[in-house]
């Protein structure tokens, strides 16, 4: 593992049945995750992914690339845009690319993500630190 290493990019879609799930499994009912209604209420433009969900599946590229998820030691992010999730079977496209940025003193390498819906960030500096 190198600074500048690229992983192979992942594309995953989000559907409105995902955002259910993920409020079961989550506990995180908001309506603004699945009534369209309430959403644009509230000045959403439509329902919107849970930002919890999102940062996840933007992992994957992450342990998709270790081959061992227990090789990822931290992850964190802030989120900035939303993943607007529409009520078709396509769902929302988010777009995932990620390098290695540095090599740490303990041993560590700190991958840099890039994650983005309809061309635009939707994550603030997302990093992995991982067990090379």
């Amino acid at each position: 593992m190198n600074v500048g290493d690229e992983l192979p990019p992942l594309e995953v879609r989000i559907t409105r049945a995902q955002l259910v799930r993920y409020a079961g499994a989550s506990l995180d009912f908001n309506p603004i995750h699945w009534n369209e209604n309430f959403a644009t209420k509230v000045g959403l433009p439509d329902v919107i992914a849970h930002g919890m969900l999102t940062m996840a599946l933007s992992g994957r590229i992450v342990t998709d690339w270790l081959g061992d998820p227990a090789r990822l030691v931290d992850f964190s992010t802030r989120f900035t845009r939303p993943v607007v999730v529409p009520d078709n079977d396509e769902g929302a496209l988010v777009e995932m690319t990620g390098k290695v940025g540095a090599l740490t003193d303990e041993g560590l390498a700190r991958i840099d993500l890039t994650v983005k819906f309809e061309g635009k960030t939707v994550l603030g500096k997302p990093q992995a630190l991982v067990r090379p």
